[in-house]
């Protein structure tokens, strides 16, 4: 276990005070970020085991679910769950019941992989899509094993309006399910952050070339998801700026993410949601404040953080609410020991994906330990 400093107490901790996201208030600005955990069951459906997983940590102030698919041709691997059908709608509702049986709150994620799939995870063997005829280098994980990535087929132009139209559907059918909201997966190299991205996207359309028309499709996606749920408090975006995940880049993310998130702060979203990896490597760029500043609505911070990284950065100003992804994994109760200022278990990362109750639904609680 990791022990935490105790100079700052439950009573003055920013981290545990109430913050407003969009439509909701939560009771502490703690938040659960999306974590794959590859434990959904045949046809990408939740089942009770996730119920459990996700009500044991309704302490968050918010919970995210796991990236979720919006359809078939957005799945990148095994075992993750959907929201393009009526099984995976009646999955998910056990998971929203239970979270809020408890008192928590949860927005889904919604996900397309783009070019993060292989023909073994497509319908009729199909080969992924994406912006552009790009193959990222590394290996995709598929029901056989890992296999390395193919090369996409581009989106044609009058295809796009139809995977726009999937993530509505997912909002949709997620506000059926009993979700409090849904959260916009452009980050990690998946297909909206292949669009956004230069070194993912040369197309020569109105979805390629300048910024502007880069962030087209995210933009046309966070209008659509805004317009389904019937307005934009209920709608977060995660943005990956920096991250070279899924053989990304981009030749001026300051500009080309400063751009998005101006554009997204016109839409009256509940947050944007940014990862950047702490501590900063000598020399690294930090873009977190200049997409604060672009967005001038709230702002959700992500990476490396522990209890004390994220209550300095809350109280500087970086951010409203910070997300914990393997801290949440192994500490159901997260809040409650940032409270205490007590021990954290220890990840078990055999078990972070695929697999059962063990490492999943196991780890225990302060009270318990």
């Amino acid at each position: 276990m990791t022990t935490m400093s105790h100079e700052a107490t439950a009573s003055t901790l920013q981290l545990l005070s109430p913050v407003r996201l969009g439509d909701l208030e939560l009771p502490n600005r703690v938040l659960m970020a999306p974590m794959t955990r590859q434990r959904a069951a045949a046809g990408n459906v939740p089942t009770d085991l996730n119920a459990t997983y996700y009500a044991q940590r309704a302490s968050a102030g918010l919970i995210v679910s796991e990236a979720t698919q919006v359809s078939p041709q957005g799945v990148g691997y095994p075992g993750t769950p959907g929201i393009h059908d009526d099984a995976q709608v009646a999955g998910w509702r056990l998971v929203t019941q239970a979270v809020h049986a408890q008192g928590g709150r949860i927005f889904l994620q919604l996900w397309h992989v783009g070019r993060i799939s292989h023909p073994d995870l497509q319908p009729d063997g199909a080969l992924p899509v994406a912006p552009s005829a790009i193959a990222p280098a590394g290996e995709a994980m598929t029901p056989a094993g890992r296999k390395p990535f193919v090369t996409p087929r581009a989106l044609a132009g009058d295809e796009i309006p139809g995977v726009v139209g999937q993530f509505a559907e997912g909002a949709r059918r997620a506000r059926d399910a009993g979700f409090d909201g849904v959260e916009i997966h452009g980050a990690n190299g998946y297909l909206i952050d292949q669009f956004l991205r230069s070194g993912t996207n040369t197309r020569t359309d109105r979805y390629g070339g300048s910024t502007a028309n880069r962030a087209r499709f995210l933009l046309e996606v966070a209008a659509a998801v805004t317009q389904a749920w019937g307005g934009g408090g209920r709608v977060g975006v995660r943005l990956s700026p920096l991250s070279p995940f899924n053989d990304m880049k981009d030749d001026d993310p300051r500009a080309t993410f400063s751009y998005a998130a101006a554009a997204l702060g016109e839409l009256g979203l509940a947050y944007l949601h940014v990862i950047e990896m702490r501590p900063l490597a000598a020399g690294q760029p930090y873009l977190t404040p200049a997409l604060r500043h672009a967005f001038r609505g709230p702002l959700v911070i992500n990476g490396g953080l522990d209890r004390d990284s994220a209550e300095a950065a809350l109280r500087n100003g970086e951010g409203d609410a910070a997300a914990f992804a393997v801290k949440f994994l192994a500490n159901p109760d997260l809040p409650e020991r940032f409270a205490a200022g007590a021990p954290l278990n220890e990840a078990d990362r055999t078990t972070m994906y695929g697999g059962g109750a063990r490492g999943y639904v196991d780890y225990p609680f302060l009270d318990a330990a």
